[in-house]
C-alpha cells in the first residue's frame, strides 16, 4: 500500500477495476496520509473520514457488480464554498462557521452518482476573496512545496490537499483565477470551465456572473475525467447552458500538429519574474516542436484594463450577494443588541473579515447613486470590448497561451498588507473570467525550486482544445510527475 498518495485517478481506477485493492483500502491509505501531513499544510476546514469510509464501502459494492465509473471509489476533496448536505459548509468565514446545508450542490449530486469518496472540505480565502489563502477566518493553508509560502487563492486548500497527497483530485471555484493560480503555485492541472458549463446550484455566490466550479488534478487526463463528470445542464441554475457533454478523455492523442496558437503580448506584464518568463518561453518552444503553429504577435489590447474592470464588477456583485448575511435567517448573528439594525450592523462587523469588508465597500460605492454610470456601467462596457477581442482572436487561433501568474508562490505575509500587490497576482487570469471563456493551467517548470504554470485559453465550450494541447505538452515533459517533499 506504499506510495498510493502518488497515484493518478486513471491509475487508481484501473487498479480498483482489477481488484488490486479495494476503495476501503485506498481510502484508508489517504486518511493515514491526511493524519501525517495535515498539521504541516492545514488544507482542510472539515475532515470527513467516517463519511469517506462509508462511501468507500458503497463504492466497493458497486465495483463488485462491475458498476464502476472513472471516479467510483476515488478519494476527492471539496472546496468549502460548495454545499454538502449534512456537512458543514463555512466558506472559511465566521459568518457561516456552523452552517450545515440542507441540500447538496449540483456537482456533489453528480459526484455522488459517480461513486465519490469525500475526504473533507478544503480551506479557502473567506467567501473566495483572495489570492493567497491567508484570508481564511480560521487559519492559512501552506504550500506543500515550501510551507513558508502561500498555495495561492482562493482555492488554496483544494490545491494544497492534492499536491500533498491527501486526495487524488479536488474541486475549487474560479471567479478571477482562484483555480488556475493555486494550480500554478502547487504544480497541478487546474481547469476553469466555460461560464455555464458547470452548474452553480449550491455554490455559495461571490460574483454570480464570474463564478465557475472546476477541478484540480495531477494530470490533464485526470482533470478531463473529473470535468466530464461534473459538467452538464442544470435547470436550477438559470445561467446553465444546455450543451452536449462528451467524454473529454476520448481525444487525448498527443497530436497538435497544425493547431494555431497565439501568444498575446499583453500577458507578459512588467515586473514578471525572469524565471517565470523563461519557463513559459521554453513551454511555447516545446509546443512549436510538437507541431503547433505559434504566433507571438497576437494581441488583446484591452487586457491592461481587465484588473480595474474586475475590481469594479466582482465587488459590486459581492455587495449584493453578501447582503443576505444579516443575522436574521441563518449563519452568525451578534447576540447582544438592542434592535434589529444593531444586530445587522454588528453581525457584519464581527462576521466578515477585512478583505470581505473591503470588497463589499468597493462594490457598494461603485453601485451608489452618482457613481453607477461612472464605474459599474463603464466597467460593463469595457467587459464587452474584452469579450469581443477574445472572439476576434479565436477566429484566427485555436487557442492562446500565456503565463498563469507573473510570479511563483510568494512568502506568507509578503503581500497581505498591500491589497494592490495581492490583486496584481491575478493579472493574467482575470480577463478569462470577464470573457467567460475556458482556461487551464498546467505544470510548466520550476523557478527557484517553485512551480510555474502555463495557461491555455480557448473559445467558449472548446475545453477539448485545452485538454488536447495540455495533454500533448504534458506528455513531452516530466513537470507533472514532480512531487513535493513534506517534513512528515
Amino acid at each position: 500500500m506504499n506510495q498510493l498518495e502518488n497515484l493518478t485517478i486513471s491509475q487508481a481506477h484501473q487498479l480498483l477495476k482489477k481488484r488490486e485493492f479495494s476503495s476501503v483500502e485506498l481510502t484508508g491509505a489517504y486518511i493515514d496520509r491526511v493524519e501525517k501531513v495535515e498539521n504541516h499544510i492545514q488544507a482542510l476546514v472539515t475532515q470527513t473520514a467516517e463519511v469517506a469510509m462509508q462511501q468507500a464501502a458503497r463504492a466497493d459494492e458497486r465495483i463488485a457488480k462491475d458498476d464502476i465509473g472513472p471516479l467510483t471509489g476515488i478519494p476527492g476533496i471539496i472546496k468549502d464554498v460548495i454545499c454538502t448536505k449534512g456537512i458543514r459548509t463555512t466558506c472559511s468565514s465566521k459568518m457561516l462557521e456552523n452552517f450545515i446545508p440542507p441540500y447538496n450542490a449540483a456537482v456533489i449530486e453528480r459526484l455522488e452518482a459517480a461513486g465519490m469518496v469525500m475526504m473533507g472540505k478544503a480551506n479557502m480565502d473567506e467567501f473566495a476573496m483572495g489570492s493567497s489563502n491567508e484570508n481564511s477566518a480560521f487559519f492559512p493553508t501552506r504550500n506543500p512545496w515550501d510551507i513558508t509560502r502561500v498555495p495561492g487563492g482562493s482555492s488554496g486548500g483544494s490545491a494544497a490537499s492534492v499536491a500533498a497527497g491527501e486526495a487524488l483530485y479536488s474541486l475549487g471555484s474560479d471567479t478571477g483565477g482562484s483555480i488556475r493560480l493555486p494550480a500554478s503555485f502547487c504544480n497541478l492541472v487546474g481547469l476553469k470551465p466555460t461560464y455555464g458549463r458547470v452548474s452553480r446550484y449550491g455554490l455559495v455566490a461571490f460574483a454570480s456572473s464570474l463564478d465557475q466550479i472546476g477541478p484540480f488534478a495531477r494530470t490533464v487526463t485526470d482533470a478531463a475525467m473529473v470535468f466530464s463528470t461534473i459538467a452538464g445542464f442544470d435547470e436550477r441554475d438559470s445561467t446553465s447552458v444546455n450543451q452536449r457533454i462528451e467524454n473529454f478523455t476520448d481525444h487525448l492523442d498527443g497530436d497538435i500538429r497544425g493547431m494555431k496558437i497565439g501568444v498575446p503580448k499583453e500577458y507578459f506584464v512588467e515586473g514578471m519574474q525572469p524565471g517565470v518568463k523563461q519557463s513559459i518561453e521554453d513551454a511555447i518552444r516545446n509546443l512549436e516542436q510538437l507541431g503547433a503553429i505559434v504566433d507571438r504577435s497576437a494581441s488583446l489590447p484591452s487586457t491592461p484594463y481587465a484588473l480595474a474592470v474586475y475590481y469594479i464588477l466582482a465587488p459590486s456583485e459581492a455587495s449584493a450577494n453578501l447582503a443576505r448575511y444579516d443575522g436574521v435567517k441563518y449563519g452568525y448573528a451578534y447576540p447582544d443588541s438592542e434592535n434589529m439594525w444593531e444586530v445587522m450592523e454588528k453581525t457584519r462587523e464581527f462576521g466578515f473579515g477585512p478583505e470581505v469588508k473591503r470588497r463589499i465597500m468597493l462594490g457598494t460605492y461603485a453601485l451608489s447613486a452618482g457613481y453607477y454610470d461612472a464605474y459599474y456601467l463603464k466597467a460593463q462596457k469595457v467587459r464587452t470590448i474584452i469579450c469581443r477581442e477574445f472572439s476576434t482572436a479565436f477566429e484566427k487561433y485555436d487557442a492562446l497561451v500565456a503565463p498563469t501568474a507573473p510570479c511563483i508562490a510568494f512568502k506568507m505575509g509578503e503581500k497581505l498588507d498591500d491589497p494592490m500587490q495581492m490583486y496584481l497576482t491575478d493579472v493574467c487570469t482575470l480577463p478569462i473570467n470577464i470573457a467567460g471563456i475556458p482556461a487551464i493551467s498546467i505544470p510548466a517548470g520550476f523557478s527557484e525550486g517553485m512551480p510555474v504554470g502555463l495557461q491555455i485559453m480557448a473559445k467558449p465550450f472548446n475545453e477539448d482544445a485545452l485538454f488536447r494541447i495540455g495533454y500533448a505538452y504534458e506528455q513531452s515533459t516530466d513537470w507533472h510527475k514532480q512531487r513535493p517533499s513534506l517534513p512528515i
